[in-house]
C-alpha cells in the first residue's frame, strides 16, 4: 500500500525543507500511529533525521537511527553500488557491479569501508547500542527520499531480521517505481510526493537542500529519550 497526496504528485519543489517535510509525513502518519503502543521512529542517517525529528516531535515518539550507508564508488563518493546495514549485512547492486566494471579488489575495499563507517557512526550517534529491543516494535522508517531504494532496502532485511512487528516506510519523496518496488517489503509506504519521469533528484523536493552532518544528527537527536538500549 502506497499512501501519497495527490495534490503534489509529480511537482518539485514542494518543501521547505527537511524539517518542513517531516511535519507532512506527521500528519500522514498519525491515524496509523495514533494510540498504538510500541511504536519507534527510526531514522536513516544523516539526511533522513531532520524528516524523523518533526515526525517524532510531532506525534510524541521515541526517536532511534538505523544506521545504513551505502558503498560508493571509488571515483564518485556521491554514487553508490550497495549498502552495509547496522547487522553487518552487505548488499550489492550485482547489476550495476557488472556494468561498472568494478574489481574484486575494489568492491571487497569498497564493503570494509562503509563497515567502518557504518560501525564508526553507531559508536558515535547511539553509543553502539543494541537493536535487539526493536523486537516486536511498530517501526516507521524514515529518510529524506527513495531515489533507487537500494539503501532503503538494506535497512529493511536487517530490521525484519530484528523481528520487528511492522515497517512502514516514511519518505517524502520517492520515484515511482522504487515505490513500488519498495512497499512490496513493507507493510506501508508513505510519500506525499511521488514522482514519476526518466529523471528524478531527491533534492527537487526542497527549497532549500545542504548535506547533515554528524553534529547536526546529534544536536536533532539531544531532545529525545535516549537511544533504545
Amino acid at each position: 500500500m502506497i499512501i501519497e497526496l495527490q495534490e503534489l504528485r509529480d511537482r518539485t519543489h514542494v518543501f521547505r525543507d527537511r524539517s518542513h517535510a517531516g511535519e507532512v509525513l506527521a500528519g500522514m502518519l498519525a491515524p496509523r500511529f495514533d494510540r498504538r503502543a510500541n511504536v519507534v521512529v527510526l531514522a536513516i542517517p544523516a539526511g533522513g533525521v531532520p524528516v524523523a525529528a518533526a515526525i517524532a516531535q510531532r506525534l510524541a515518539l521515541p526517536l532511534d537511527l538505523a544506521v545504513v550507508s551505502k558503498i560508493t564508488l571509488p571515483w564518485n563518493p556521491e554514487a553508490g553500488y550497495g549498502a552495509v546495514a547496522f547487522d553487518g549485512s552487505v548488499h550489492l547492486n550485482d547489476r550495476l557491479v557488472r556494468e561498472l566494471g568494478l574489481s574484486r579488489t575494489e568492491i571487497e575495499q569498497g564493503i570494509a569501508r562503509t563497515r567502518e563507517k557504518v560501525k564508526r557512526r553507531d559508536a558515535a550517534l547511539r553509543a553502539g547500542q543494541s537493536y535487539a529491543a526493536l523486537r516486536g516494535s511498530h517501526v516507521a522508517l524514515v529518510d529524506d527520499g527513495l531515489a533507487s531504494g537500494f539503501t532503503l532496502r538494506a535497512a529493511i532485511a536487517a530490521l525484519r531480521d530484528t523481528a520487528v512487528a511492522t515497517i512502514s516506510v516514511a519518505v517524502p519523496t520517492a520515484h515511482e517505481s522504487s515505490a513500488v518496488a519498495v512497499v512490496e517489503a513493507v507493510d506501508a509506504v508513505y510519500c506525499p510526493n511521488v514522482r514519476s519521469g526518466r529523471r528524478f533528484a531527491v533534492a527537487d523536493a526542497y527549497e532549500r537542500w545542504s548535506d547533515v552532518d554528524e553534529r547536526a544528527v546529534a544536536a536533532l537527536l539531544a531532545p529525545f529519550h535516549p537511544p533504545l538500549a
